[in-house]
Parts: structure tokens; sequence; C-alpha cells
């Protein structure tokens, strides 16, 4: 038995939908942007962003950045950031700390990266060519930011989650050579 209803579910008004659907995102986004704290890392992405696209000269022209993204910071917190994230500042404004060499690794990031590497990492496998490192909770993402400033020619690419990496090498014998230097820094604290 099929029976009609009365009213109609959805209300729709007869204006376009497009232009009430945008204002009314557009007051939450205000809303929301101004009400609910900036995750770190989505606020460290745009930091990297706006030094990858033009040098700024100051903290105060990066502030002002931030808060026409909509992200409110105190100069403390964005010094922290800053050198979180490695920048250095220069003539030119500021940049990345390998830009700032040349692109050349900085001596230093091999040492970092083993030594989180025998304090964090938990297991390490291999599946062809990729490694699948395990490490404690909630910094599998360190330790793939320390394997990528590193540099190491056998990793291609890294992608982390809660306490997973994964480590891409060109080839099965370049992941077997890998998986050797992580298994000899287990444990090893």
């Amino acid at each position: 038995m099929v029976r009609s209803l009365s009213r109609p579910i959805f209300f729709i008004d007869r204006d376009p939908v497009c232009g009430t659907f945008r204002m009314v995102m557009n007051k939450y986004a205000v809303v929301s942007r101004s009400s609910r704290p900036v995750p770190k890392t989505h606020r460290q992405d745009l930091l990297r962003s706006f030094v990858r696209d033009s040098s700024p000269k100051s903290q105060s022209e990066l502030m002002q950045r931030l808060k026409t993204s909509g992200i409110r910071v105190t100069q403390s917190t964005l010094s922290r950031d800053l050198r979180d994230l490695g920048f250095v500042k220069s003539a030119a404004g500021y940049r990345e700390a390998d830009d700032a060499n040349g692109g050349a690794v900085q001596p230093g990031r091999m040492e970092n990266m083993d030594r989180m590497m025998r304090s964090y990492l938990t297991n390490v496998s291999r599946a062809g060519n990729l490694l699948v490192l395990k490490a404690s909770p909630g910094l599998a993402h360190a330790l793939g930011v320390a394997m990528d400033k590193a540099a190491i020619p056998e990793v291609i690419g890294t992608v982390a989650g809660d306490d997973t990496l994964f480590a891409a090498a060109p080839d099965p014998r370049s992941a077997r050579v890998l998986e050797l230097r992580f298994r000899g820094l287990l444990g090893r604290r």
C-alpha cells in the first residue's frame, strides 16, 4: 500500500539554493573560525605554505597572514611554530632551514632520526618495496618527519598514521637494506 504524504518532508525556498547555502555556510564558517581552536598541524601547514610561496620578512607579517586566514595566535605561539618547523630568518625573509643551506641536508639529521627510531620504534616489517614501521601511539608522524628530513636515498616517500609509518623504497633490495638498518635500531634505547 502506497501512502501519499500530505505535506513535504523537506522545505525548499524558491530562492536559488546555492545562494542561500553559501550565506548559511559563510555564517557558520565565520563563527567556527573565531570560536574553535585551530589544530597545531593546520596552523603549521599554513605557515609552511606562506614561507614557500613568498618569504615573509617578519613575524608580524606572518601573524597578519594567519589573521586573514581566520587564525589568531600569540607571538610566542608563532615563534614556537617557526622553531618547530625549522625556519630560519635571512636577509630575504623566513626560509626553511634546508633552503638556507642551498638545499643541502644539515648534519645531525641522520643522527636525530636514528635517536628517534631507537626511542619510539616498536616493530619493522617489509612487504615488497614497502616498509611498515610500528611506533609508540601518536609518534608515527614524528618518525616520518625525521625520516623525510634525513633524506635517506633509499626512501622515496613516507605516509604516517597514528602508530604506523609506511616508507616506500624504489625496489625490494633497497627495502631489505632499510629493514635491516631499522631492525638494528629496535630496542637500543
